[in-house]
């Protein structure tokens, strides 16, 4: 099955060495490129895309702007963040637009393709510590974090889902959950899953988002 990828950066020369990475994969294939965010929109109407390595600083409409723009459809594309700093307040503003992780423009090649690949898949390619160190930055730009009431939709979790939701947004692997609930790995997985599902929430990543903006986890802290 080939990855139909988008390029949308307003650098010609950055977006023509990687649809070049890109062509080179036997099951990648660029099938739309552009230049900025309005662009982008109006390409997608008429485009079948998997994922979109959107750059961030750009004319017309920013990729943060682009991004909420996309995941607000119904069955939208993956959408991969392109930075040029670990520590963004435009990864972080991505991340809460709907991007499923963030990666650095100078990443090599192989890490590029491996992101894309666990986009598609469904995976969030940002390592939960990395969103961790993120938010810890920038929660004070979240609207309320300092007191706000935990959200009624946690409610919809059991106790044990709460707790592994805790440790995910703590930069937990699903091992390191495991050992430290004494669960199986697979227990671990199918709690995650259920948590997703029961919040609406399509990673791991967005997870760590709103354990944030519920209060359920604290910047600098654990829940």
């Amino acid at each position: 099955m080939t990855i139909r990828v988008m390029l949308v950066d307003d650098q010609v020369l950055l977006r023509t060495g990687f649809r070049m990475v890109l062509a080179a994969q036997p099951d990648m294939e660029v099938v739309a490129e552009a230049g900025d965010g309005v662009e982008a929109l109006q390409v997608l109407r008429s485009t079948e895309v998997d994922v979109v390595l959107m750059d961030v600083r750009m004319p017309k409409l920013d990729g943060v702007e682009t991004t909420r723009r996309i995941c607000a459809d119904t069955e939208p594309p993956k959408v991969l963040i392109l930075t040029t700093f670990d520590l963004d307040e435009y990864a972080f503003s991505g991340l809460k637009a709907g991007a499923s992780g963030f990666m650095l423009k100078d990443v090599p090649p192989g890490e590029l393709l491996a992101a894309i690949r666990a986009v598609h898949s469904g995976d969030a390619v940002v390592a939960p510590s990395t969103t961790r160190r993120l938010l810890d930055r920038f929660a004070p730009m979240l609207p309320g974090t300092a007191n706000q009431p935990q959200h009624q939709e946690l409610e919809r979790l059991t106790g044990r889902e709460r707790e592994v939701m805790v440790l995910v947004a703590q930069g937990l692997s699903n091992g390191e959950i495991a050992a430290r609930l004494v669960l199986s790995e697979a227990t671990v997985k199918t709690h995650v899953g259920r948590i997703l599902t029961k919040l609406g929430l399509r990673d791991r990543v967005q997870v760590v988002v709103l354990a944030y903006e519920t209060g359920l986890v604290r910047a600098g802290g654990h829940g």
